[in-house]
């Protein structure tokens, strides 16, 4: 009984390691490019962002090598920012030329980590990037900007839907707090 339980216990993390079947996570990532504020476009339900608007991931570089991870959001229920800490580490050693494979564990409770799979990334731009985690019921659109082109947005969603993800259950975040509606036609001083 005991080694069944170890057994267990050893293949829980490595699960919520893993890289979805059929997605591959981008080969060459640079490191110091990737930090900065990210908007979160659109994501999968899930119950520790649920009915958050505004949403951001702030991504640094901790003294110890690792990543700072600050993901803060809106909640107009609440009408209270949240906010969650938590620590990043790619999980494989540098390429040659020091950038990195898309393929982070990301914590933000102590010990557990979780999968941050870097699958579709704007290069040599870095503007915006779509991230899954173990499974396909994971997925982020994230871009530098609050809001990402309808064209790009929609190659991401397509080629995301093209790898088995439910895209169209996507929550398309709110990022403008101040949505104003202005008459058509010319403008006028």
């Amino acid at each position: 009984m005991n080694k069944i339980l170890s057994c267990l216990l050893l293949c829980i993390p490595m699960a919520c390691m893993g890289v979805p079947d059929n997605v591959k996570v981008v080969d060459n990532v640079d490191a110091s490019q990737y930090l900065g504020t990210w908007y979160e476009i659109a994501r999968l339900d899930h119950s520790f962002e649920r009915g958050l608007e505004q949403v951001t991931a702030n991504y640094s570089k901790n003294e110890d090598g690792s990543i700072k991870v600050i993901n803060r959001g809106y909640n107009p229920i609440k009408n209270e920012w949240e906010e969650a800490e938590g620590k990043a580490y790619f999980t494989e050693a540098p390429n040659k030329d020091g950038s990195y494979k898309g393929k982070l564990k990301v914590s933000f409770f102590g010990p557990f980590y979780g999968a941050y799979n870097i699958m579709e990334l704007d290069k040599p731009y870095y503007n915006y990037v779509m991230v899954c985690g173990p499974d396909k019921s994971y997925l982020w659109i994230l871009s530098r900007t609050p809001q990402l082109t309808y064209p790009i947005k929609q190659e991401l969603m397509s080629k995301a839907k093209a790898l088995g993800f439910e895209t169209d259950n996507l929550i398309h975040v709110n990022q403008v707090p101040d949505t104003r509606v202005f008459k058509a036609g010319p403008h006028v001083n």
